[in-house]
């Protein structure tokens, strides 16, 4: 039984980049990891994914670059300020190798983006994963 299906996938991508994998396959999908995986792609860290429909609960193929050193989720899930993004409290700073490395994948009421463009719409949200 999967508690948290962002989780999972987030590890089995962490675990096909260490072993050198060129794709991953991420089942179930989800709405949630859909979203993820669009900000990863768009911040350069995979390439091409894909929905395939396999009659049941549907899986992602991602295409994996090599590029990520770490990536995970952030739990419990901490509520941040947009004035808490310029100073990042010191529980989420250890979640980034440094400060201008790395994303956290933060969930606003604008949609699910990176903590560099939630500075620039002036927003905050839930901080859901990060990736560096």
């Amino acid at each position: 039984m999967m508690v948290d299906i962002l989780a999972n996938h987030l590890s089995s991508i962490m675990n096909s980049e260490a072993r050198g994998k060129r794709e991953a396959v991420l089942i179930p999908a989800s709405k949630l990891t859909a979203s993820v995986l669009r900000v990863l792609q768009r911040e350069g860290y995979i390439g091409e994914f894909e929905y395939i429909d396999d009659g049941r609960h549907g899986k992602f193929k991602v295409q994996l670059m090599g590029r990520i050193n770490k990536i995970g989720v952030v739990k419990p899930r901490i509520s941040i300020k947009y004035n808490e993004i310029l100073r990042l409290p010191e529980s989420l700073r250890r979640f980034l190798a440094s400060r201008d490395m790395g994303y956290l994948i933060i969930s606003t009421n604008q949609g699910i983006m990176t903590h560099k463009e939630a500075l620039s719409k002036k927003v905050g949200g839930v901080v859901l994963a990060y990736v560096y």
